[in-house]
């Protein structure tokens, strides 16, 4: 457990630019205070200290804003950047060097008592405020754009974002571990919208010009074709 410890103060120093040092880290960070007292209280549950290791779990939670269940699994070199209002469920399990921003949520679909929660693979990063629900697994090295809803499991390097979450760039296989997520270089779903309805608009504007002309020539004009249409 204490080597654990030790690799989350260097995934902070590797992942937080703002991180200066050692006692900076120690004594200023939520998100680690979170994950310490998360692995603490992960000990006693699985030695079935139920009651003691949910209490744990209850001051990090009032001490930090982060909600860790004392029965998620989490692996190495975790980080929590910012952290406040994140919530990670039950039977969640998150893989190694993972990155989360605040506000994320690992919630579940279901109040039976089974796997209700998400997998996360290694290298994921899932930016500020997205909500990610029920069993669904996330690929290594996928990213969660901020504020997207995913309810769908995610494949390995795909890029997802909106609500709900849609696959909008994916990597058949993972080349380098991503480690970080450039909020401004993301797709965005709805932009990409609007363009395909303006290029198609421009189409449309584009053959009624040609019609128009068409008919121009032929010596014919728009209202006399109705007009013929209505006579026959």
């Amino acid at each position: 457990m204490f080597e654990r410890m030790r690799k989350d103060v260097q995934a902070v120093f590797k992942r937080d630019p703002a991180a200066r040092n050692l006692c900076e880290v120690i004594f200023c960070y939520p998100g680690l205070h979170a994950i310490w007292l998360y692995r603490l209280a992960h000990f006693l549950w699985v030695r079935e200290f139920i009651s003691l290791a949910r209490f744990i779990s209850h001051i990090s939670r009032f001490l930090t804003g982060i909600e860790i269940h004392p029965g998620a699994k989490i692996g190495r070199r975790f980080f929590i950047d910012h952290g406040m209002g994140v919530v990670i469920g039950e039977t969640s399990e998150i893989g190694d060097d993972v990155l989360i921003y605040q506000g994320v949520v690992l919630g579940g679909t279901t109040r039976e008592r089974k796997k209700r929660h998400p997998t996360v693979g290694n290298y994921v990063v899932i930016g500020a405020g997205a909500t990610i629900l029920g069993p669904v697994k996330i690929g290594d090295g996928a990213r969660i754009g901020s504020g997207s809803v995913v309810v769908k499991s995610v494949p390995t390097g795909a890029t997802v974002v909106g609500i709900p979450g849609r696959v909008m760039e994916r990597k058949r296989r993972l080349v380098k571990p991503l480690i970080d997520l450039e909020h401004g270089k993301l797709p965005d779903p709805v932009a990409e919208a609007v363009n395909i309805l303006v290029k198609r608009i421009g189409e449309l504007e584009d053959r009624t010009k040609e019609l128009e002309a068409r008919l121009a020539r032929e010596g014919i004009t728009p209202g006399e074709t109705s007009e013929i249409g209505d006579e026959e």
